[in-house]
């Protein structure tokens, strides 16, 4: 049986990583493609349960969206709230990253980070 406590401490610190470097990042997890959640960095009182199957959810509907309108393959989806946004990006063929932001975060610099974040889950998943 493998242990993957190590794994999940390095998701955390990922994650974590990902907050400190970009103040206007509110929250962020990892979850299954099923829609489980692996690792999280949300406020408290947020039910990471009910993150991961929204998540789940979202990225179900984008693909086959893309799929349908012959767009390739899925590689990230963003909601716009009048607060701010939802991003959810491809972490691998098994994961996937939600990261929700204020309204004033530079959409650019938060791309690149969590691209370079993705890449970062894809190696430990």
């Amino acid at each position: 049986m493998m242990n993957l406590e190590p794994t999940t401490e390095n998701l955390d610190d990922i994650l974590k990583k990902l907050l400190a470097a970009i103040p206007e990042v509110k929250a962020a997890a990892i979850v299954s493609a099923e829609g489980l959640p692996i690792a999280s960095a949300l406020p408290q009182g947020v039910d990471e349960t009910r993150i991961a199957a929204m998540t789940a959810a979202l990225l179900s509907l984008a693909e086959r969206s893309v799929i349908e309108m012959e767009k390739g393959e899925f590689d990230q989806l963003y909601v716009k709230g009048s607060d701010g946004y939802l991003l959810v990006l491809q972490a691998g063929p098994n994961a996937v990253l939600t990261v929700s932001t204020t309204k004033d975060v530079r959409l650019g610099l938060i791309f690149l980070d969590c691209k370079r974040t993705c890449e970062k889950i894809a190696k430990l998943i």
